[in-house]
């Protein structure tokens, strides 16, 4: 799912025992590794739209459900006295490499629009807000379980530069390497530690896209890098998280934007590179198995400001039992409410 220049990741996805295959990759190692001489990879655990993310899910499911018979029909064949065989778990599993200890984040604000104070709104300063107050929330602590093979993932002292505005006309998204070329261009000097989180907030609306936004990682100036990209999401019901601006004081633009947020930075903590770290037999990450699924209206991060977000997959929480459920109603999702 990589090549050595990047790597995209992070389709918002549900999985589980009948596990949402979010990349619609049989095989998730192998795809990764494919990518080493690929000149541009795929998007990995893009966030689906609504209605992209059911009709994935649904088709699964009744995939499963006929190799589940077919597979029983075999068995009874095979050996009438012989048991069921035990559903496998839709827990992820880890697969060896890094993850993000820390965050260092800038945003970078690409396309004219951004110059227009009518459509920026609320949305520059809003996020800026929330990858500040994101640190040391119990949202960003939902994801503290994964380790890596340099450590664990944290959620204290995750540290915010602010944005950075580029008024040239933004790529649409669809070739990674446009991405990362502009987080190249925007950031200079990016954390020498590898731990630089770039998300990339576009003015091109969606279209006919399926996804809402993706997560992946690359090289700058010799230095790693994580990146996401994200649509101009102002009214596009297939990206709405349904949030109530009497209660949070955002923009539906806003809101949009910071739910999508939540799952490609949960993701880039706990999954940041090939071969992977925490990712499920079908290439679905944390974000991915709880799409569009929401524990409680709000979230409330460290500063006391509410926003509607998904919650993440906790191995944790499924095998304690303390999770809600995801859309295939496996109960191992965090919100840190």
């Amino acid at each position: 799912m990589k090549n050595t220049a990047l790597l995209a990741l992070g389709v918002l996805a549900c999985t589980g025992a009948a596990a949402f295959d979010a990349s619609d990759k049989p095989d998730a190692r192998a795809m990764r590794e494919s990518q080493d001489q690929a000149d541009d990879p795929p998007r990995l655990g893009s966030h689906f739209t609504r209605e992209e993310h059911e009709r994935r899910r649904e088709d699964l499911e009744h995939r499963r459900e006929r190799e589940t018979l077919e597979d029983a029909e075999r068995e009874a064949r095979r050996d009438a006295k012989r048991p069921a065989r035990t559903p496998p778990s839709p827990n992820m599993t880890y697969h060896g490499g890094k993850i993000m200890t820390t965050v260092v984040s800038k945003a970078i604000f690409w396309g004219p629009k951004w110059a227009d104070p009518a459509f920026a709104k609320d949305k520059i300063t809003g996020l800026d807000n929330w990858y500040t107050y994101h640190s040391g929330s119990n949202y960003a602590a939902a994801s503290n379980e994964y380790t890596g093979s340099n450590g664990k993932v944290g959620s204290t002292g995750l540290l915010h530069l602010g944005h950075v505005i580029d008024t040239t006309k933004a790529s649409n998204g669809a070739i990674t390497s446009a991405i990362l070329g502009e987080v190249c261009r925007m950031i200079p000097t990016p954390d020498p530690q590898g731990n630089g989180y770039y998300p990339v907030y576009t003015d091109v609306r969606r279209g006919r896209a399926g996804y809402c936004a993706w997560h992946s990682y690359g090289t700058c100036h010799g230095i790693p890098v994580q990146f996401g990209f994200f649509f101009d999401l102002e009214g596009d019901s297939g990206c709405d998280p349904g949030d109530n601006p009497a209660i949070t004081g955002h923009s539906q633009g806003l809101a949009a934007l910071a739910n999508v947020t939540g799952h490609e930075i949960a993701e880039a903590r706990s999954d940041p590179a090939n071969p992977g770290a925490w990712y499920d037999p079908q290439g679905a990450e944390n974000g991915d198995k709880c799409a569009w699924t929401f524990n409680t209206p709000y979230v409330t991060f460290s500063d006391g400001g509410k926003w509607r977000i998904q919650g993440e997959w906790s191995n944790a929480a499924y095998n304690n039992k303390t999770g809600y459920a995801n859309l295939s109603g496996q109960k191992g999702c965090l919100d840190g409410h």
